[in-house]
Parts: structure tokens; C-alpha cells; sequence
């Protein structure tokens, strides 16, 4: 039969008119997920491939002392001003692998995977990503620990206290080895510090004392150098990873969440052991990375946590790295 225009018209006029022809709606049948995908980034430098593997995040009420000589409501304010929560603190962590091409060092291990239990999976998915990222704890050569605080070291051990690297030199900083397994200065150390003592010799202990300790300015492996950069902590360490023309400064704890503390280099943090000092090393790390343009790799940023830094006023501002599909 042939299809005419009348015949078109008149199919068109008695589908509009039919109530029992509907057009169905498409129904979300599949479950929510629930979780977040494993929490890995990857990126060279030169010939070097350094793997983010974090450790996870958590936020709690902000003190009002966070910042020694700024109020809260200055604190409050820079939050709300980059889009944060007011009176909340958030903390992010976020450890790396370098893989030369020879050898895989991590630098910095998390908060343990006992802190996945007590923090119902907040904090301590540092392993759990480690093997998601398809590396073995058993290959890596080289653990380095930029300081001792516990989000940095907990990994080192596993839930039951076991080493988690049984096959890996742990390199450790001199001089945090030196504050921190000095009995005077445990004895001598305000109650809000004893646990911080108790817990680095529960997990050195657990490791046998078997660390190499190494300087400020020493090359620990090739394209790998350390950096004293204290006032956070005596002994804090931050580390130049180069390969070729390109390098990277891993910095630990050089600064805190960067919406308060890269733009505002003056603010002493509670928990930096010598506010001035940290002050001192903050700025001298900061003009440096302007000067060198050289990207930065922060432990407490926000993941993946690596960016580079411009001068602002008597402050800097951070710019997140472009996320790169393929290396």
C-alpha cells in the first residue's frame, strides 16, 4: 500500500489521541554504589612515575586555637571564602610511590589500617589503594618518613602490628629520630604529647628499631633528595623528586590545608611544634617553588593534592595540576 501524506496526518492525530499509548519514563533499577572509586593518581616526572595513593580524609570541629595568632572568626572566614564549612577542619592525606624505573620508594605510609576500623573507613585506605594501584607492599625497596606524627608513620605496621614492608629499608629522619626516642624529652612532654611518643615506639618497636636514619640535604637514593624543612616538627624532611628536566617537591607537612595556610604563610597552626620556625621554612619552601616554577606535592592538600604555587599579595595561591587521562 502506498504511504500517503493523508495517510502520515491520520496516524500522527490517532497516536495523540490514544491514552493508552505512553511513553515510558527510563527507572534508575541499579543501586547506588555507595563508595568512591580507589583513591589513585598517577603522573611522571621525567622518566619517573610517581603514584598518589591516599589515605583518605576526615573533618572535625575546628578549634578554636587552630591558629595561634589569628581568631576563629579569621578562620572561619578564610573556610567560608574558599567554599568550606564553616567551624568544621577538614584534614586529607595523601602518601606517594616514586618508581625510578628501578626501584619503588613510598614516601610516607598513612594512618595505618587499624585507623580504617575506628575511623569506619575514613582514614586508612592508604594499603587498600596501595593494591588497588597494583603495587605489593612486598616490592617496595624504600619506605621514607618525612616525620613522625602518626598519619605519616601508622602505615608502617599493619593492623595486627605486624611490618607492613617486609622487604623495605625504612629511611627516617635523624632528627626526628633523635626528638622522639629521647626519654627527656617523653618524660618532659605535655599530656596532649605522651600519646605521640607512646605511638612512635610502638611502631619502631614493632619494626625491631631496624631504620636507616639519614640528613637534611642528602641524596637517598638517585633523583630522590632530602630537604630539611622544620618548625612543624624538629626533624621534618620534605623531599626533591627529579628526573631529567622536571622535579617535584614532595612536602609533607610544610603546610596544613592550603586554603588557610598557603594563603595565609603567617598563621602559626596548633599543631606545628615551632609556629615561627615553620613560618621561617614555609616562605623560603614557597619562594622557591614561585622562583623554580616547580610543582609541589602536599600531603594535606586535597586529593591528588599536587599543584604549583604563585606569589598573592604577603601570601601565595595554590593551582590544582590539570587532571592528565594518560601519562
Amino acid at each position: 500500500m502506498e504511504l500517503t501524506r493523508r495517510h502520515a496526518l491520520a496516524g500522527a492525530a490517532a497516536l495523540a489521541a490514544s491514552p493508552l499509548l505512553q511513553v515510558r519514563n527510563a527507572e534508575a533499577a541499579a543501586p547506588a554504589a555507595g563508595k568512591q572509586a580507589p583513591g589513585v593518581y598517577r603522573y611522571k616526572v621525567g622518566d619517573f612515575e610517581v603514584t598518589v595513593v591516599t589515605d583518605g580524609t576526615r573533618s572535625g570541629p575546628l578549634p578554636d586555637t587552630l591558629v595561634k595568632n589569628a581568631s576563629k572568626d579569621e578562620v572561619n572566614a578564610a573556610l567560608q571564602a574558599s567554599f568550606l564549612e564553616k567551624d568544621k577542619f577538614p584534614f586529607f592525606f595523601n602518601p606517594v610511590v616514586v618508581n625510578t624505573g628501578t626501584k619503588l620508594i613510598a614516601i610516607d605510609t598513612g594512618n595505618g589500617p587499624a585507623a580504617y576500623e575506628t575511623s569506619k573507613g575514613w582514614v586508612g585506605q592508604y594499603h587498600t589503594n596501595l593494591a588497588a594501584a597494583g603495587i605489593d607492599a612486598k616490592t617496595i625497596d624504600m619506605v621514607v618518613i618525612s616525620h613522625f606524627h602518626g598519619d605519616h608513620i601508622g602505615g608502617l605496621v599493619t593492623a595486627d602490628g605486624k611490618p607492613a614492608f617486609a622487604n623495605a629499608e625504612i629511611l627516617v629522619p635523624a632528627g626526628e629520630w633523635a626528638f622522639w626516642m629521647d626519654e627527656g624529652n617523653a618524660s618532659r612532654a605535655p599530656e596532649g604529647m605522651k600519646g605521640a611518643f607512646a605511638n612512635v615506639r610502638r611502631i619502631f618497636g614493632a619494626l625491631g628499631g631496624k631504620v636507616t636514619q639519614y640528613e637534611g640535604g642528602k641524596e637517598l637514593i638517585a633523583g630522590i633528595q632530602a630537604v630539611a624543612t622544620p618548625g612543624h616538627t624538629p626533624g621534618h624532611t620534605s623531599h626533591i623528586v627529579s628526573s631529567g628536566s622536571q622535579s617535584v617537591v614532595v612536602q609533607a607537612d610544610v603546610t596544613n590545608l592550603p586554603q588557610l595556610f598557603v594563603r595565609n604563610p603567617g598563621w602559626h597552626a596548633s599543631f606545628d611544634m615551632d609556629g615561627p620556625k615553620a613560618e621561617e621554612t614555609r616562605r623560603k619552601l614557597y619562594d622557591r617553588l614561585v622562583a623554580d616554577r616547580m610543582m609541589v606535592q602536599a600531603f594535606h592538600y586535597s586529593f591528588p593534592a599536587a599543584a604549583y604555587i604563585e606569589k598573592d599579595g604577603n601570601g601565595y595561591r595554590y593551582n590544582p595540576v590539570a587532571w592528565q587521562p594518560v601519562l
